[in-house]
């Protein structure tokens, strides 16, 4: 295996990071890792141990406001700077991977992302996996909430509001613990902005969920108390996609590549993408 990485510039001329890891040998497909908020893509190593082997190319980018790239930490100037980091990433891997098959790999916000991505690009990627997806705006968010959100977005947008329970992300307590003493995740609070954006993105999803029509793997821990379950479920009916699935492990915390149990995910997810390269 080989790794490489370089930046590339945001709208607003932050530097935006990116990686990747190569097999030896002619590479397969493409993976690109699409990853959640207030972590980073070197927490994929998982899933890059798994499919490299295999023949695949993993690259993986860090979002504004997120590990090595640039831009305020949990923070984001509109969701856009997030689609257009992917996009840019995808161009490259398309140019450096001509004629192999391309698959998205999103989870939780990234899971977001991806959907949200998929809108208006799903003509560049052959495929999606979701891990998690936070694609539903919370029972608990009223009509006042969302209205609060926008004006705090406006004008106190740096304000942070809400803090991540590390203890739901996996069962395995050194998981856990190797999260909170990563000096690349953010451990402090969502922004107002970044909150606010977010839930825009989810309103917006559920509105035009039914354009996307690419192929759809969705993954689902069925004890995940960061992401409501009952998102991935709604996001399936709702996605025009002929070919999707939707697997539900159940007891598995928020985050199923770090959940006990995890090689019974990367097989799942391997025998689904074989499928989808012949």
């Amino acid at each position: 295996m080989t790794s490489e990485h370089g930046f590339f510039k945001a709208p607003d001329n932050e530097e935006i990071f990116y990686q990747c890891w190569l097999p030896k040998t002619q590479t397969r497909a493409a993976l690109i890792v699409v990853h959640g908020v207030a972590e980073h893509s070197g927490r994929y190593m998982n899933l890059v141990n798994v499919m490299v082997p295999d023949g695949y190319g993993v690259y993986a980018i860090d979002h504004y406001g997120h590990g090595r790239s640039g831009g305020k930490r949990l923070f984001v100037p509109s969701f856009d700077y997030f689609i257009q980091g992917l996009d840019t990433l995808v161009d490259r891997v398309k140019q450096w991977e001509p004629n192999k098959k391309c698959f998205l790999v999103g989870h939780s916000m990234g899971g977001l992302i991806t959907a949200s991505y998929l809108l208006n690009h799903q003509d560049k990627v052959d495929g999606a996996v979701l891990s998690g997806p936070a694609v539903k705006v919370p029972d608990n968010i009223s009509v006042f909430t969302l209205w609060a959100a926008r004006i705090f977005s406006k004008l106190l947008p740096s304000l942070g509001i809400k803090q991540l329970e590390a203890d739901s992300i996996s069962r395995d307590p050194e998981v856990v613990r190797a999260y909170v003493n990563d000096p690349l995740v953010s451990t402090g609070k969502l922004t107002a902005r970044l909150g606010e954006q977010l839930l825009g993105a989810c309103l917006n999803l559920e509105k035009a969920a039914k354009r996307i029509q690419i192929p759809l793997y969705i993954l689902q821990g069925g004890s995940d108390t960061l992401v409501d379950p009952d998102g991935a479920r709604k996001f399936h009916g709702a996605v025009a996609s002929v070919d999707k699935d939707l697997i539900v492990y159940p007891d598995r915390f928020h985050e199923i590549f770090n959940d006990p149990g995890n090689d019974e995910v990367f097989s799942d997810i391997r025998a689904w993408l074989d499928r989808h390269l012949t």
